[in-house]
């Protein structure tokens, strides 16, 4: 059998040869040119589109697609030299406008080219990578028209013109300024940018820099920061009219830079009308617009703060160190009330509750009212003419509202346990006299010391509430198991004070009236009887007592008085008159309490139920007193307070410094042994620095007083000094 051999078969396509005109490209371009040229003579109307999209479309699929955009860059850029020709020709006003004509039948013909060479746009140009026909024309506008030299600098100078006039107050065709620069924009970024934001910028900025110089040396503050106000705003809207919102950031940087940050140290500085005289004179609108203007410049607010903080150190410094001010501690703190109040007003109105500035004004406060050791007590003794009688008819919420602005004075001080010292004295006198204004003020304020401090600082204020609670119900019980014996005699109202809670008070001798005495140990006997383990020492000092008495022509009086004068008026039951060394051997109250007590019941006007020889404002110790027979009052009742300075003298300052400073120590103590608890070994600039944080809310303590502190633990063998480092601490357990 012969063997075949294998044929293998070849499909081709069928080679169909197409002849082509060798003039075709040249007849179809032709015919495109005169499309092109009759666009551009606005005589389009006669085109048929669709023959001319076919022509274009054959001539790229037939590979002529290079003739065909070379030939599109050449007639474009010859119509736009005629173009350029005309619109170099329009005269002055005409050349914007002719501009902005011709930009737009450019525009509008660019459009009718890409319809006619869109299949060149979607296949020649991406595969050749060469530019669309639409950038195309863009950026021969850009190249023939707007870069040429004539038209480049003309447009750049109308610009500005027109900007500058508009600055000086003139009405320019915003509407045409839109569209040029839009022009721009559309060209590129960098043709807007460097064509005309850049030569505006610095024609602004000399503009600006001419104009602030000319405002600082005619206006005052709050005039030229109206100015410099009404050009930030104008530049905003000419943006937003017809410049590229991204020149907006730019251009106000300028007029900030120019017309603020150029001056701001003398605008804040100017004689009558800077920033002080504005915060003097409660400037809320020029304060509003100096704070808003400054801090959109570097470091503009931290000057406005820094300024307005050394005004209010001076002020307070003034205020807490005048003597004249510090006479009256009431009108005082008021000042002090009424100066926060003013900067907290300027801080919320002005300075948009700025919290940099409540804290610089926090700050400052803390710094001047820490200047005058006194400030403790001034602020308590407010309270207490508050809580005696300046609150009463008043609301609630003011009460609330008075009470709120103590506790933010009470915030600045450094030496709080101070402050509770002289409150308690003041809250124990307040109590025991009756005279408080409202329990419920009272407890409020001491809930918001709570609140503030902790448990530990009022409960002996607390402590005092619950012992003239206490104290009622013992009376109660007394006048319950004693009313029959009592009878016609004196009526006895007694406070039980436990002395921890209360003020300490030296226990003073004083020979209480006979009519006194009797019931007096009755309470004693009744009060030990019904309470074992405890001791009553009578507060002699702290009394008030009402006397029935008869004057001369037989008038009749109740009068209200102190325990000491009390026992003074006795005495001259049975003695017409006194001298003032046998009333001081009968009574044996301190001379200084005494002569303060026969000063009220003598000198006073209106109140001097005795008569003194000689007569002077002073008390001696040859004085001679008589009861004064023509005492008249239209009052039924008469109260006679004792002289007292409100004030605490020196030496008493002394001695409650004295005082404070003893019981600190424990305090103290208690908070070096609670860190070295905790960490065992420490050196000492660390344990004084862990104390200070410890203790700062309460008080500052000394270094030089913790250093004793340390020591006094030391011998007491609660800490010992290391061998090898004598500045390191152990605690032993």
């Amino acid at each position: 059998m012969s063997s075949q051999k294998k044929k293998t078969f070849q499909i081709e396509a069928f080679k169909h040869k197409v002849v082509v005109d060798p003039k075709y490209a040249e007849k179809t371009w032709k015919v495109l040119e005169h499309a092109i040229h009759e666009i551009y003579n606005h005589n389009a109307s006669g085109l048929s589109f669709e023959e001319l999209y076919r022509n274009a479309y054959n001539m790229v699929l037939h590979k002529f697609g290079e003739t065909l955009y070379s030939g599109l860059v050449t007639t474009m850029t010859s119509h736009l030299k005629e173009i350029c020709s005309s619109i170099e020709a329009a005269q002055g006003g005409l050349f914007l406008e002719e501009l902005n004509r011709k930009w737009a039948e450019h525009n509008k013909a660019l459009q009718m080219i890409r319809d006619i060479l869109m299949y060149m746009d979607r296949t020649f140009i991406p595969n050749t990578h060469k530019t669309p026909v639409h950038e195309l024309g863009l950026n021969l506008w850009r190249d023939v028209v707007v870069h040429s030299y004539k038209i480049q600098s003309r447009l750049q100078n109308t610009l500005l013109e027109n900007v500058r006039r508009e600055r000086s107050g003139e009405v320019i065709n915003r509407g045409l300024m839109r569209s040029i620069t839009k022009m721009l924009m559309d060209l590129g970024p960098s043709v807007y940018q460097e064509d005309f934001e850049k030569h505006f910028l610095e024609a602004s900025s000399d503009f600006y820099g001419l104009e602030s110089q000319e405002f600082i040396e005619s206006c005052d503050c709050g005039e030229y920061l109206k100015k410099a106000k009404r050009r930030l705003n104008e530049e905003i809207e000419r943006v937003s009219h017809y410049l590229d919102t991204r020149s907006e950031v730019k251009i106000t940087n300028v007029v900030e830079k120019e017309m603020i940050e150029s001056h701001m140290h003398r605008l804040v500085q100017m004689e009558n009308s800077g920033l002080v005289n504005m915060i003097v004179d409660d400037k809320y609108e020029d304060l509003g617009r100096m704070y808003c203007l400054f801090r959109r410049v570097p470091n503009g607010a931290v000057l406005i703060r820094d300024v307005m903080t050394s005004y209010i150190r001076d002020t307070g410094k003034q205020l807490v160190t005048d003597p004249e001010r510090l006479k009256d501690p009431v009108d005082f703190v008021q000042l002090l009330l009424d100066l926060k109040d003013k900067h907290d007003k300027i801080i919320t109105s002005a300075f948009s509750n700025d919290k940099t500035f409540q804290n610089a004004l926090n700050s400052s406060f803390e710094y001047f009212i820490n200047l005058n050791s006194r400030s403790p007590e001034l602020i308590s003794l407010f309270v207490d003419d508050k809580l005696r009688k300046g609150l009463r008819g008043v609301t609630e919420e003011n009460v609330e509202l008075v009470l709120d602005k103590v506790m933010m004075l009470f915030r600045y001080l450094q030496e709080k346990d101070v402050f509770e010292k002289y409150y308690k004295q003041h809250l124990a006198k307040r109590l025991l006299s009756g005279k408080t204004v409202s329990d419920d003020a009272e407890r409020s304020l001491i809930v918001k010391l709570k609140t503030e401090c902790g448990y530990q600082f009022t409960s002996k204020l607390e402590g005092m509430f619950t012992d003239m609670k206490t104290s009622q119900d013992t009376m109660q019980g007394f006048h319950a198991s004693h009313g029959s014996d009592i009878g016609d005699g004196p009526t006895l109202s007694v406070q039980v004070l436990t002395t921890g809670s209360w003020p300490t008070q030296p226990i003073t001798t004083c020979n209480l009236p006979s009519e006194i005495l009797g019931i007096c140990e009755k309470f004693r006997n009744y009060y030990l009887g019904t309470h074992t383990g405890r001791r009553l020492s009578w507060q002699t000092n702290m009394g008030t007592a009402d006397l029935k008495a008869t004057f001369g022509k037989g008038q009749k009086h109740e009068l209200n008085v102190s325990t000491y004068q009390m026992c003074v008026l006795m005495l001259f039951n049975s003695a017409d008159q006194l001298s003032y060394k046998e009333i001081e051997q009968a009574t044996e109250i301190p001379a200084s309490d005494l002569k303060r007590c026969l000063q009220s019941l003598a000198c006073v006007k209106g109140k001097n139920v005795l008569r003194k020889e000689p007569m002077s404002k002073d008390i001696a110790d040859t004085d001679i007193f008589l009861s004064n027979d023509k005492f008249t009052s239209k009052f039924f009742k008469v109260k006679i307070g004792t002289v007292v300075a409100q004030r605490e003298s020196e030496p008493e300052n002394q001695e409650t410094r004295q005082r404070v400073e003893e019981d600190r120590k424990p305090h103290i103590e208690a908070a070096i042994v609670r860190i070295m608890k905790a960490r065992r070994v420490l050196d000492h600039n660390n344990i004084v620095a862990e104390v200070t944080k410890q203790l700062q809310s309460r008080f500052l303590p000394n270094p030089i007083v913790i250093k004793k502190r340390i020591e006094s633990l030391i011998e007491r063998e609660f800490l010992e000094r290391d061998r090898g480092d004598r500045k390191l601490y152990r605690y032993l357990a």
